[in-house]
């Protein structure tokens, strides 16, 4: 079907809804554009030109004249924390700043207007305005001092106590480091106030657990976040007990079964690292009594490793500081030769594995394990991906498509902003620097590309992420952006994807992890009417303008789960 053309018309009755005169991109197979879109009974039974649908409409129809507006496929987000995002929204909220001195300020705000909270709890500070990216107790000591205080940053790898925290769990310079963490510690051993992966797990275990109800109140504050941002569609990328993280396991079903779920989503159930075998059967469990509506349970996430920025990311060489090579490697929280077991168990249940890999030791063991699933069982149709890939081998870059794993990115960390440029280049050195984020080298050795934000970790707002993968430098008004010329720079411009790559990366490529591609991620006749309405022509703009462009109206099979104001 070429641009204008008109795919067959479902002949029972006329449309409820129409959309005319309009850019609409379609992400089929041939990247077809057309002008308008017809819908009955939430889903699509035109494309084609606006005179053609107009003749599928009558006068019940629903009209929208998108007057050169973009329709696109409902965006889908392959690897998402809404539960975390949503309850760290309700609480004390870091995220909307990035200063030491807006910190202090807020957390001060905070407790005082909740003075009967027994722990401050909330989360969103950024590493790179702190030195080493370890801010101290004795800062939050002068601010709360009377009760304990967890504050998660960015990206959950880390968390930021106080006395009291560390008083009440028990931490003191004795205390030794877990095998899956670090306490950060000052130089007479005292801990700094710092937590570092599974030493967080130290005092979250102390934290009275959050209500159900408020995780709930927490998890629809967030889709209706991710709606007016155009998304009908995610997986969130941890469903169980992990320290710095709401428990969402129950929260989707019950959602689903009172009607409440607008969203689809495909729930990675937590693997517990510190278990093995044994844990599959109570998710096979779980899977089958919790899926259910517009929520399934059906694939498992299993964290290799950490993050470049605190040295827990598995790399293939040692870490770098300032007097060169140290012995540090990083993290591998499982086992190779156990994540080998542990996938190919996983596969042969018919569980799609969702794996965490950052560095590039963790990213070719998780090859390595895939790879040993489809010799042990053969090809299956469970969809495997992998998250974050911030460093990949060369070597590694053509197994994605031979094995048929999905590279699951995260384009917003694609640019010289101060976490890369003063955290991460100078550990890992410019060899390796060259190696992150290749997207565009993915795709063009066979890979299958799916984009998410890991949110909140970083922003949802998929036109931001786009706006990176496109241009690989920092949207215009960053919020983490240093306001540096670097800045400016494309960061590895060979790995650029282009405008229709990072939309289908966004659509059909998250629908193809998440097994709704059959139903959604392009607009076809027989799918169902998960669209979203930009304010502009998104194909119509120049490269550096995309997030010019905002979401006016979003849909759910046909119904308005989101309308701008004044749009």
């Amino acid at each position: 079907m070429t641009s204008g053309q008109t795919a067959p018309v479902e002949p029972q009755g006329s449309a409820d809804l129409a959309f005319v005169n309009g850019a609409v991109h379609t992400v089929d197979a041939a990247d077809t554009q057309a002008q308008a879109v017809a819908v009955r009974s939430g889903r699509i039974v035109a494309v084609g030109s606006s005179d053609r649908i107009r003749e599928a409409s009558g006068p019940a129809t629903e009209m929208i004249d998108l007057a050169g507006r973009s329709l696109l496929p409902g965006f889908q987000d392959a690897h998402i924390h809404p539960g975390s995002g949503g309850l760290d929204s309700l609480r004390c909220d870091l995220s909307q700043f990035h200063s030491p001195e807006r910190y202090v300020a807020l957390i001060r705000g905070y407790a005082d207007a909740h003075p009967d909270e027994p722990w401050i709890l909330g989360g969103g500070w950024a590493m790179d305005v702190y030195p080493g990216g370890t801010p101290d107790r004795a800062t939050l000591d002068t601010v709360v001092p009377d009760r304990p205080v967890f504050l998660s940053n960015r990206d959950k790898h880390a968390a930021w106590v106080n006395s009291a925290a560390l008083r009440l769990a028990g931490i003191d310079a004795s205390t030794p480091d877990p095998i899956d963490g670090r306490i950060e510690r000052n130089t007479s051993g005292e801990p700094q106030g710092t937590l570092h992966e599974g030493a967080m797990t130290l005092v979250k275990r102390h934290v009275p657990p959050t209500a159900p109800a408020d995780v709930e109140r927490g998890m629809l504050v967030a889709q209706t976040f991710l709606h007016s941002l155009g998304i009908t569609a995610w997986q969130d990328a941890i469903v169980g007990e992990y320290a710095p993280m709401p428990n969402v396991r129950d929260v989707y079903p019950a959602l689903a079964a009172r009607g409440s779920l607008t969203a689809r989503v495909v729930g990675a159930l937590w693997w517990d690292r510190t278990r093995g075998l044994d844990q599959v059967e109570e998710l096979i469990d779980v899977r089958e009594r919790t899926s259910g509506g517009r929520y399934r349970a059906t694939s498992v996430k299993i964290m290799q490793d950490g993050v470049i920025e605190n040295l827990t990311a598995c790399m293939l060489r040692a870490y770098l500081d300032p007097s060169g090579k140290t012995d540090n490697q990083g993290l591998a929280y499982v086992d190779p030769n156990e994540l080998i077991s542990y996938v190919t168990r996983l596969d042969a249940e018919d569980f799609q594995v969702h794996v965490h890999a950052i560095g590039d030791k963790a990213v070719r063991d998780t090859l390595d394990a895939f790879q040993a699933a489809r010799t042990m069982n053969g090809i299956r149709d469970n969809r495997h991906h992998m998250a974050h890939l911030q460093v990949v081998h060369p070597d590694d870059m053509a197994r994605f498509g031979a094995l048929r794993v999905t590279a699951n990115g995260q384009p917003l960390w694609a640019s010289n902003d101060p976490a890369m440029t003063d955290l991460t280049l100078p550990v890992i050195g410019p060899e390796r620097g060259t190696w992150q984020y290749p997207f565009g080298g993915l795709l063009r050795a066979g890979a299958t590309l799916a984009f998410g934000s890991d949110w909140p970790i970083s922003t949802p707002d998929v036109l931001q992420e786009i706006h990176v993968a496109v241009n690989r430098t920092t949207p215009p008004g960053f919020l983490y952006g240093g306001g540096g010329e670097l800045e400016k720079e494309p960061f590895l411009p060979e790995h650029r994807v282009s405008l229709a790559q990072a939309v289908r990366a966004f659509t059909m490529g998250s629908a193809f992890v998440n097994h709704l591609d059959d139903r959604t991620g392009s607009i076809e006749v027989g799918k169902l009417a998960d669209l979203v309405v930009l304010s502009e022509g998104l194909f119509g703009l120049d490269p550096s303008d995309i997030t010019r462009a905002r979401v006016d109206m979003t849909f759910v099979e046909g119904r308005a789960v989101y309308e701008r104001a004044g749009s």
